[in-house]
């Protein structure tokens, strides 16, 4: 069975530091791409990182510096260390995994598998 499992979200006060977790299932971590991804109400879905299964890493422009995706293969653990948070960043974080970028550059498509969601809210 499928499955992703995200935690690690809460409240924080901006400038503050928050390490997201997706715990996913064996036959979904094989999947080629895995990342994260966010949505705040009223607002389309916006792609944060993404890993391949070489461990090559894309960011969107906005957040890069300030988080880091990793992994621990040994946990089939997907991780988003999200530093110096801004009220911005308050969105419900997702993680996801696919064969395919698709997903992360267009709005137009889903990824195929997908959590369902960790909220995080930064305060000013």
């Amino acid at each position: 069975q499928v499955r992703l499992e995200e935690s690690g979200g809460g409240s924080v006060q901006s400038g503050g530091s928050l390490r997201l977790s997706c715990v996913v299932s064996r036959d979904t971590y094989n999947y080629v791409y895995m990342g994260w991804y966010r949505q705040a109400p009223g607002k389309e879905r916006e792609g944060i990182a993404v890993m391949d299964k070489a461990g090559s890493t894309t960011y969107a422009t906005s957040m890069s510096g300030r988080f880091i995706i990793s992994r621990d293969d040994a946990k089939n653990t997907l991780y988003l260390q999200m530093n110096d948070l801004k009220p911005e960043d308050t969105a419900t974080y997702f993680c996801a995994a696919d064969s395919s970028l698709t997903w992360y550059h267009t709005t137009l498509a889903r990824p195929r598998f997908m959590g369902q969601g960790t909220q995080v809210t930064v305060s000013a």
